[in-house]
């Protein structure tokens, strides 16, 4: 058996993160997909399938969120947010999944859809809402209906992306379009709409005669026809869905070109590694040393690499390489021992020192200043502590660090592989700093500390008591602090981070090349500063 073929950690938990996705992408199953067949209508997925172009690749945002949660009954929570190519051009495409309570909103699916939103805004990129939803999941509304990040936030958001980003919306109605939620393709540039399967109202049929005691159906109400000829509230109509995803790839291959980019792309360099590489190089123990670079050679071109400072630091690996093509800053940690300064102690690789936080900072200016997207790429245990640290001036460092990383304007990425953790994690750009697009291996655990150094933290002092009297913990004791343990090690799980937002997407070895590579690409449509969910431009 070959290396690569053998069991590891990294195959065991790729293989498991893909028999959920490919369960999570059947939407509310197979007969609720039926029976949107039946009415006429395609999937979520199938629609933005045929929007995307054929055989390039999509990222899907988000496909893990709330799958743990309502029972598993609301798998994706109940949206598709994806990312991909349309005649060329990068887009997000928002599709409500009707599959799953008729498409309605949980408080998790405003979440999905304003995180889609704040990719299109941030990268100036199009974005298409394909709509078919019943509207609010009423046993939920306190989740989905109140609140500064509540629904009306999504409103806000195409109102800011009209008036002021002049970002491309556009909006087909492909089923349902009932109440508040009308007001997304309201404000959008462009709404379609399907004959026979649309209805875009403030009030369905049932609530017009429970509130007017007026008999009408949703056609006449709020057909196709009605908004288009009538009340002139659509713009298109087509026959049927396919013809409605053509008119869309149409209107959005007549949009003006996006911004050319002042980063420097060449012709890509297939990766040193082959991407089974990853299989091989990452332990078994989560813990245990392994070489990043040869993580890196695994979607780096050629597995070149212009290290900056590669004698200083060694615990932090910083340099300039190019992802198809593409340059970009890398900030890698280093795991195991690395040699310190004659006379010093090694260092431990995967923590922040003073003197790696400090050259971490200067390459980011760098970077900054040179227009270089940055790529961080995370196995951070923390910040080193001690007195040793202390005395070195360790915090003042971090928060240079830190201040370098946040309010650098070019387009950061993430990709975890192993640990995200303490403020080593916030350093390399955790998600609290707005990174443009945060991906993490199947492996990646994420968490403010390991399960064993919790229970030390929360029982050592019991514990050390016990010592003192000659005593040992008793089983209670044993029991509450494997409970700890337990806990962290389901929590500090990818697909736990995954299914609370905390990452955008998992992605596995095959896939990870082509999902850095449309992160890129996504991210230099505009020269615009990336920071925050936008910035509006000068003048206004």
């Amino acid at each position: 058996m070959k290396t690569s073929e053998k069991t590891s950690r990294l195959r065991e938990l790729t293989e498991e993160f893909e028999r959920l996705e490919r369960k999570l992408k059947l939407g509310g199953g197979a007969e609720k997909i039926e029976k949107i067949h039946k009415q006429g209508k395609l999937t979520a997925r199938e629609r933005i399938d045929l929007l995307f172009d054929k055989d390039e690749y999509q990222q899907e945002i988000g496909l893990l969120v709330a799958y743990d949660e309502y029972k598993g009954q609301a798998p994706a929570a109940a949206v598709v947010t994806s990312i991909g190519k349309v005649n060329g051009r990068e887009c997000v495409v928002v599709a409500n999944d009707a599959t799953i309570k008729a498409g309605a909103w949980y408080p998790e699916t405003i979440k999905k859809i304003l995180r889609a939103q704040e990719i299109a805004m941030r990268n100036r990129v199009p974005i298409v809402y394909l709509v078919d939803s019943a509207g609010v999941n009423l046993p939920y509304q306190g989740g989905v209906f109140p609140g500064q990040y509540g629904a009306a936030r999504i409103f806000y958001y195409n109102s800011i992306m009209r008036r002021y980003l002049k970002v491309p919306q556009i909006s087909a109605v492909m089923g349902m379009c009932v109440a508040g939620g009308a007001y997304l393709p309201a404000l959008s540039d462009v709404i379609l709409m399907v004959e026979g399967t649309s209805f875009m109202g403030l009030g369905g049929a049932n609530l017009v005669k429970g509130a007017t005691g007026q008999t009408i159906d949703n056609e006449t109400l709020g057909g196709a026809l009605t908004h288009n000829a009538i009340s002139g509230v659509a713009h298109y109509r087509t026959k049927d869905e396919a013809e409605c995803l053509d008119k869309i790839r149409r209107l959005i291959s007549e949009l003006p070109k996006k911004e050319e980019t002042k980063v420097s792309i060449v012709e890509a360099v297939k990766p040193a590694n082959k991407p089974e590489r990853l299989l091989e190089v990452l332990p078994e123990d989560h813990r245990a040393p392994y070489d990043m670079r040869e993580v890196l050679n695994c979607f780096l071109d050629g597995g070149e690499f212009d290290e900056f400072q590669a004698d200083y630091a060694k615990e932090m690996i910083c340099g300039t390489a190019r992802i198809n093509g593409i340059l970009v800053g890398v900030i890698a940690n280093s795991r195991g021992m690395v040699k310190a300064k004659p006379g010093n102690p090694p260092k431990f690789g995967g923590i922040v020192y003073t003197e790696s936080a400090e050259k971490t900072a200067y390459f980011i200016e760098n970077c900054n200043r040179h227009s270089t997207p940055l790529l961080f790429v995370q196995d951070v245990s923390g910040f080193m502590v001690g007195a040793e640290a202390e005395h070195s001036g360790i915090i003042r460092a971090g928060a240079r660090f830190v201040e370098a990383m946040a309010t650098a304007t070019v387009p950061k990425i993430v990709l975890t592989i192993n640990h995200a953790s303490g403020a080593g994690y916030y350093a390399m750009a955790g998600q609290g700093f707005d990174p443009d697009f945060i991906f993490s291996l199947p492996t990646g655990r994420m968490g403010v500390m390991e399960g064993d150094s919790a229970a030390q933290a929360i029982f050592g002092t019991q514990i050390e008591k016990l010592k003192k009297e000659g005593k040992e913990p008793d089983e209670a004791l044993k029991a509450e602090m494997q409970n700890v343990r337990d806990t962290y090690e389901r929590e500090l799980d990818a697909k736990h981070a995954a299914a609370r937002g905390l990452v955008d997407a998992i992605v596995t070895p095959k896939n990870l090349s082509d999902a850095l590579t449309l992160a890129l690409q996504t991210c230099l449509n505009t020269d615009k500063p990336h920071l925050g969910a936008f910035v509006l431009p000068s003048g206004i």
